[in-house]
């Protein structure tokens, strides 16, 4: 069996890959980089998203599909015209990659573009899983510098709870939708026991680097002025929107989500403790 994957050498494609590659499966990625690095055995196909044509060509000979488009301004377009085109090459799988709470928040441009590309994929017969991640553990390694330094854990997520998800997590349930059998018409919600808190995870970061952490809240719009000068306007005002939802709301997963994840994986998903306390052990390594 061969799986396509798209987003295939970022955060969870790389992940997911990896977790594909344990389990037997033959792997090919879609990707615009003629330089990627790439684990031995997996094939390479050079192609875009926004390119049919070379969609066409990398799912050629390809069995399921793991569909994953990352934060551009035509995600919607993007996954909608890949999903299009598996359906005309009859994929036998298609497993999505969407967002925890997906249909809660239809302020959230790119929480509303994946609700929507839900409802496309169980509009057409191509047997589908769906996966929908909460707030990945990985994203706060980005923050060594300020956690390691002035000891502050930037992330505006609130005090009300957000639920959270190791990418490792993430990538083992993709793989056993796209291996195993009894997953058509499934849709996981992918939340650990972790429900994160600002104050919550300052104090765990606090704990596991043996000093004083702070959550100090930044004001939204601070925030969004600041990631505008790392990523596009649109998309600095997406994340604000978004963390201006989990601060008025959050997004805390129903009772049971995280056993059905436990039983979807075969063991418990990983803690957000534990994640820390490893990624504080590889930095000072």
């Amino acid at each position: 069996m061969k799986v396509l994957v798209t987003g295939g050498t970022g955060l969870v494609g790389q992940e997911v890959v990896g977790a594909l590659l344990e389990r037997g499966a033959s792997v090919r990625i879609l990707t615009r980089n003629k330089d990627a690095r790439v684990p031995a055995g997996v094939e390479v196909a050079i192609g875009d998203l926004t390119n049919p044509e070379s969609v066409k060509a990398a799912l050629s000979g390809v069995d399921k599909l793991f569909l994953l488009v990352g934060n551009v301004a035509d995600e919607l377009t993007q996954a909608l015209l890949t999903n299009a085109v598996a359906r005309e090459a009859k994929i036998k799988h298609v497993t999505y990659l969407s967002v925890f709470g997906a249909e809660r928040f239809p302020g959230v441009p790119h929480f509303i573009g994946k609700q929507t590309v839900e409802n496309a994929i169980k509009s057409f017969d191509t047997p589908f899983s769906i996966l929908r991640p909460g707030y990945f553990f990985q994203n706060d390694a980005r923050f060594k510098d300020l956690l390691t330094g002035p000891g502050v854990f930037p992330l505006p997520i609130g005090t009300v709870g957000v639920g959270a998800v190791d990418v490792r997590d993430i990538a083992d349930a993709a793989a056993i939708t796209l291996t195993t059998d009894g997953h058509a018409g499934k849709t996981y919600n992918l939340v650990s026991h972790s429900i994160l808190t600002g104050l919550g995870a300052a104090e765990v970061w606090s704990k596991a680097l043996g000093k004083p952490v702070i959550y100090p809240g930044m004001p939204l719009e601070d925030f969004e002025r600041q990631l505008r000068q790392m990523v596009p306007a649109w998309l600095a005002m997406d994340m604000r929107l978004m963390f201006q939802i989990y601060q008025e709301q959050g997004n805390v997963p129903a009772a049971g989500d995280a056993d059905a994840l436990s039983k979807l994986l075969g063991h418990a998903p990983r803690r957000y403790e534990d994640f820390v306390r490893q990624t504080v052990a590889a930095w000072r390594a």
